[in-house]
């Protein structure tokens, strides 16, 4: 995995291969952050990372100059390689042991950007309720945005909130807005 822009460009970052962990391809992460460019000023936006396995999305926004942001993952050796690289690049983000739905349920802050990857195999239900806890919990700002990445077996065009979906490869983002 590398990081494609910002300060950090061309930065390989290779997790350790026992983490359970399926990283963003490039290809669909710079399509991603292509999106979001035109949406955002990165140095001015909050950002919540779930299921965030080795930071690829987190260090990608913080390459481009978000300060403000938080990893969400359970794996504790996620965690950890999380804490280690933020240090190696001298890359300050809030890294949190707990279960994205736990972390939805509790905080009370609101956020500019969620970006969710579960794993693949998560019941559709289970991705649904991502977008459940997001809007009831009234986690966004007024222009905020909630990304849950999936497989093409997930359908979640049906959710009140859903804007749209891109396809990259084998990804696919959607997008769902207040």
């Amino acid at each position: 995995m590398r990081i494609i822009s910002g300060k950090h460009k061309s930065k390989r970052i290779n997790a350790p291969h026992n983490l359970p962990v399926r990283p963003t391809t490039d290809m669909a992460k710079e399509a991603l952050f292509n999106i979001l460019n035109n949406s955002y000023y990165f140095d001015q936006i909050s950002v919540v990372d779930l299921f965030a396995g080795i930071g690829s999305i987190s260090f990608e926004f913080a390459s481009r100059g978000t300060e403000n942001i938080i990893s969400v993952d359970k794996n504790r050796g996620c965690v950890k390689f999380l804490e280690k690289t933020g240090k190696e690049l001298d890359i300050d983000i809030q890294v949190l042991k707990s279960d994205a739905f736990t972390f939805l349920e509790k905080t009370s802050s609101k956020f500019d950007v969620i970006f969710a990857d579960p794993p693949y195999d998560l019941p559709q239900d289970q991705f649904y309720k991502i977008a459940e806890l997001v809007f009831e919990r009234n986690l966004l700002n007024d222009d905020g945005m909630l990304i849950v990445e999936h497989s093409k077996f997930t359908d979640l065009s049906g959710h009140k909130a859903f804007v749209n979906s891109r396809k990259y490869g084998s990804n696919i983002f959607s997008f769902f807005k207040k």
